[in-house]
């Protein structure tokens, strides 16, 4: 029971109210389940405030930007074509704020009470409740014990920081600083090509910085598959953008400018510029919460759960980032409400993550779902693999995007789609096609035999399922 009077205990209690876990305490208040909901910052989590949702209003910008300084391409004239950095930052944090604030609304509209402060587990059942922000609405509840049959952690993650590499907010940023920079620098690092990287080296890039992108592996977007990632790279590095692969950055000298170290092949060399991103990937928020008090198992910096999101200890549950790969908010959205629906009694479908898809909005567009080529020959499976360009599709012509290539692969002997991997103009919108083809199990043939509307995109979805099978038209 709450100490300050909240009146009863809840069935539910969530730690954290990002995607993950605003989503979950929203469907659990559907289910009929008395729900609470503790924040220590600002609803909507990572994600919505500095994550997600801002970096694609930063894109934004900057692919109008780029439309703009190719207008004669598309006949069209304008001249003297220039952007004010803060003004581009305060239209993103303008729409960052228009979506936490409504998160705030669903949570009141579905009786979901909010309980700002940070929250420890003390037991199975109970939490304290300490130091509610400076953001808490007057009235709200806030400091104090409660009880719960059920504490779902979700938690989130943060920048992972690496020793000689650790952002100090002014020259050598994470995301958040990235994401509202005060004056646009000449020349930008990137230390890591991972999705968070490769963004916002496109979004720099765009601005008009000199960016140059480090990756310690010999492949960009390390987790694509390896032909996509290549088709990336060599777009980006046509656009301007210099990626060095196989090396590592060492060492960072800070003065009026930074040299980085950087080592390949044995070879180090010094890069003089005025800011660096460090995007080695994000660690989960597990500390300070009394898991480890607890018992809760912890492998590697995360939560191991079971498929709906249950730990090694009855009553405490985590999902999201804090739960480990893929680390993205509609991994974490549908993990809450697979777990919230089972301590419901429902029966819902264990979560898949192989059917997770991730989205890269860098200039191409990377989407994909499932395994790649490499992933399905490593499994012993026996495939089919198609691919179509974007310049035998009518549409990406028209809209001068002809660059772009669409991969699929599938299991030779039943016609499972084992995975899609696409690179171009708007496949970050073009892959739930594939998504929801494979949890419906389709096969080539229904593929195949699905009609897709012309002149669009989309067809070279269906153009690259044809290529698998020899049937293809356009090419």
């Amino acid at each position: 029971m709450a100490s300050n009077g909240a009146g009863g205990g809840y069935d539910v209690i969530i730690i954290g109210s990002g995607p993950g876990g605003y989503v979950t305490a929203i469907r659990s208040a559907q289910l009929g389940l008395k729900t609470a909901i503790v924040e220590r910052r600002h609803l909507g989590g990572i994600c919505l405030n500095w994550g997600c949702i801002p970096t694609k209003a930063l894109l934004r910008s900057a692919e109008i930007y780029s439309h703009m300084e190719h207008a004669k391409d598309f006949g069209l004239s304008a001249k003297e074509v220039s952007f004010d950095i803060g003004a581009v930052v305060k239209r993103s944090r303008g729409v960052a704020s228009q979506l936490a604030n409504g998160v705030g609304f669903l949570l009141k509209k579905n009786k979901v009470d909010v309980i700002w402060g940070t929250a420890k587990i003390d037991a199975p059942g109970k939490i304290t409740v300490t130091e509610a922000p400076d953001a808490a609405p007057k009235g709200a509840l806030g400091p104090g014990s409660y009880e719960a049959k059920n504490i779902i952690v979700a938690t989130g993650a943060r920048p992972r920081a690496l020793p000689g590499l650790e952002p100090d907010k002014e020259q050598v940023w994470t995301y958040f600083e990235a994401m509202v920079p005060k004056t646009m620098p000449k020349s930008l690092l990137v230390v890591g090509s991972g999705a968070i990287g490769i963004e916002f080296a496109s979004f720099f890039h765009t601005m008009g910085a000199k960016v140059t992108v480090v990756e310690v592996l010999d492949q960009i977007l390390p987790v694509e598959d390896a032909e996509i990632a290549a088709h990336v790279r060599k777009r980006l590095e046509k656009q301007g953008i210099e990626i060095i692969t196989s090396a590592k950055v060492t060492k960072l000298d800070k003065g009026k400018t930074v040299k980085a170290t950087i080592e390949k092949d044995g070879k180090s060399e010094i890069r003089d510029v005025e800011r660096v991103i460090s995007a080695v990937g994000v660690v989960g928020n597990v500390e300070d919460l009394g898991l480890e008090g607890l018992g809760v198992k912890i492998e590697r910096g995360i939560v191991a759960t079971d498929g709906f999101g249950r730990t090694n200890v009855k009553g405490v549950y985590a999902i999201g980032d804090v739960a480990g790969p893929p680390m993205l908010a509609h991994k974490a959205e549908h993990e809450g409400v697979i777990c919230v629906e089972a301590i419901a009694g429902l029966k819902p479908h264990p979560l898949d993550r192989n059917k997770i898809p991730g989205c890269t909005y860098c200039h191409p567009q990377v989407a994909s779902v499932g395994l790649t080529e490499a992933k399905a020959k490593e499994g012993g499976r026996k495939i089919k693999v198609g691919r179509f360009p974007f310049i035998g599709n009518g549409k990406a012509i028209a809209l001068g995007e002809p660059e772009g290539i669409v991969k699929t692969i599938f299991d030779a002997e039943t016609g499972e789609l084992l995975g899609a991997h696409m690179a171009g103009a708007e496949v970050t919108e073009l892959i739930q096609g594939f998504v929801v083809a494979m949890n419906l199990e389709t096969t080539e043939e229904d593929l195949m035999h699905a009609v897709f509307p012309h002149p669009t995109l989309s067809e070279t979805m269906h153009e690259s399922v044809l290529d698998a099978y020899g049937r293809v038209i356009h090419t």
